[in-house]
């Protein structure tokens, strides 16, 4: 007899430990320490700012907005596989218990995410109405929880739809009406709250009446979100550990290739050239190396202490680092690199030599950025401890790593 409600616990513990195994390579000791410190220092300078909070400062706009793009987003994972499509279709009809777990099992492991932004966000509310009760605010997250609720039953009604316009049509009125639902609430405006709401109910009930015409389960599509959520997953993974059901995208970006590509026609630069196309080939650490770049560079600009510039400029050096030393690995699986006629040690020098330039490159952004704003001290402390820990990461640390 088929149980699927307990076929849907042993996915749900596959699944877990599957995202689990992952996670130890992705929360290392390395980002951890970073994590701990944009923490601390977030919230220290987020409680100062709110000493300081303009009069006409947008909170109801910035929480309905927030709020509103969280609870639109609420996929349903049904953590289907390819093999699915063969064996589980002839057991449809049995697999309502399968279906209302995968639900139950989404809301309950989204509601994390609620939770921090409620808990960010409530600083900023009671400092803007200082006058309000705390079971105001409280009443506000209740709301929350029950639109997150609907969404997710809508999203998952909508799933029965093959057109994608109609489900992006859908999706888009249902987020304005999220957004502004949360904005009446925090503004204090019920009434207007309550009409934006029944309008929400009005196509809530659109989306049942239309899922209940339709016929049947669509296999592919629940598979095909699946599928995609994961490989998002895995590509995070992947720039921490070995994926192996990873398939790795390459984009040609020729010109930029055409640019840093340019190297010595000799054996010794065999993998100069090897490391830089790869490097920005690659779907993965170009894109990180910039992200890196740019976010570190918001921080810098936005942060109004001196040295706490510094610091962040020298993290976001350090993790940059840290992260491309995987582009060693890159080509592990390739055996036709180990018939190159070229010393190991050659290899290895390559790779020291890129993250060396890389690191600089980003050393000299900071710098640039922070004699743009006037701060020429911190300029002058990024320059040269920047190039202190270059010098000592890529012949010290990253030297034991890959030796």
């Amino acid at each position: 007899m088929f149980d699927s409600h307990d076929f849907f616990k042993k996915r749900l513990s596959a699944h877990f430990k599957e995202l689990s195994r992952y996670t130890r390579y992705i929360l290392n000791e390395h980002i951890a320490f970073a994590m701990f410190f944009f923490v601390a220092a977030m919230a220290y300078y987020y409680q100062q700012w709110l000493k300081d909070l303009p009069e006409n400062f947008p909170v109801a706009l910035i929480a309905g907005v927030v709020f509103g793009l969280l609870v639109s987003y609420s996929p349903v994972r049904t953590l289907l596989q390819e093999p699915d499509l063969v064996f589980l279709i002839p057991a449809e009809t049995k697999m309502d218990a399968y279906f209302r777990d995968a639900i139950i099992s989404s809301f309950v492991v989204q509601l994390y995410v609620l939770l921090l932004a409620g808990g960010a966000l409530g600083p900023l509310y009671f400092a803007a109405y200082p006058d309000r009760a705390g079971n105001i605010y409280i009443l506000i997250l209740a709301v929350v929880l029950i639109f997150k609720l609907w969404n997710l039953f809508t999203n998952w009604w909508m799933l029965k739809i093959r057109e994608p316009g109609i489900r992006q049509v859908d999706l888009l009125a249902r987020t304005l009406l999220n957004m502004a639902v949360f904005y009446f609430l925090v503004k204090g405006e019920m009434l207007l709250a309550g009409i934006t709401t029944i309008l929400f109910v009005f196509v809530f009930l659109y989306d049942l009446m239309v899922s209940r015409k339709q016929t049947g389960v669509l296999w592919d599509l629940l598979l095909e979100k699946d599928q995609h959520r994961m490989h998002t997953f895995y590509r995070m993974a992947n720039m921490f550990a070995d994926v192996p059901h990873l398939k790795n995208r390459v984009k040609g970006r020729h010109w930029l290739v055409s640019m840093v590509s340019r190297v010595p026609f000799v054996k010794k630069h065999t993998f100069d050239y090897l490391y830089r196309i790869t490097f920005i080939r690659s779907s993965d650490y170009l894109g990180m190396y910039l992200r890196l770049i740019v976010i570190g560079g918001l921080f810098i600009f936005f942060i109004p202490n001196l040295w706490m510039k510094a610091i962040f400029a020298l993290l976001f050096i350090y993790m940059s680092s840290f992260q491309m030393i995987t582009l060693y690995h890159h080509h592990r699986t390739v055996m036709w690199l180990d018939l190159y006629p070229i010393p190991l040690k050659v290899r290895q020098q390559s790779m020291i030599k890129l993250l060396f330039q890389l690191t600089l490159l980003q050393t000299i952004v900071f710098t640039v950025l922070l004699l743009g704003m006037g701060e020429w001290f911190a300029a002058l402390i990024v320059i040269a401890a920047g190039m202190a820990f270059n010098y000592i990461f890529q012949n010290g640390y990253v030297k034991k790593k890959i030796m």
